[in-house]
């Protein structure tokens, strides 16, 4: 059996983009096929969590996304069964809410990215077996329950820059 992964986890960071009651999600090919996500990705060398998550947003939604807040801070572990054994893996998800712009209809998706759409959170809740992680659903539903923290709860140190 592999190390367990917790002790290393991904860092990644998903964007929550809320109008009216419907959430903008991204459909995407993923190794366990068409699979619904927040817009996330990992946070790359030399950015902040907060350009990160905006970078994230704009590559898989076409929108400039401008985080407001923090929704939580997610540790979630998943373990996968491939051709070269178990995959065991663990990710700390940064989630952001905030403000998104209109899509821009010139800028191509990210690869793997099929389309965005909105969901309601009764939709959400029903498409749960489709979702990229549990943290889709649960993100979402902490979000709805008025979870937020300010964006100053994370420091970037000037040397990751």
């Amino acid at each position: 059996m592999p190390l367990d992964s917790t002790a290393r986890p991904r860092v990644t960071v998903a964007a929550l983009i809320e109008e009216g009651g419907r959430f903008l999600l991204v459909e995407e090919h993923t190794a366990d096929g068409l699979r619904l996500n927040q817009p996330a990705g990992h946070l790359e060398a030399g950015e902040s969590p907060q350009q990160g998550v905006a970078r994230e947003a704009l590559e898989e939604t076409g929108r400039v996304f401008v985080p407001q807040g923090m929704v939580g801070l997610y540790l979630s572990r998943t373990r996968r069964h491939t051709a070269h054994g178990v995959q065991d893996v663990s990710y700390l998800r940064l989630a952001f809410f905030g403000a998104a712009s209109a899509a821009d209809p010139d800028r191509a998706l990210d690869d793997g990215i099929v389309r965005t759409v909105w969901m309601d959170i009764e939709s959400l809740r029903a498409s749960a077996s489709r979702h990229r992680s549990p943290l889709v659903l649960r993100c979402a539903e902490d979000y709805l329950r008025g979870q937020r923290y300010p964006l100053d709860l994370i420091d970037t140190d000037p040397g990751v820059f």
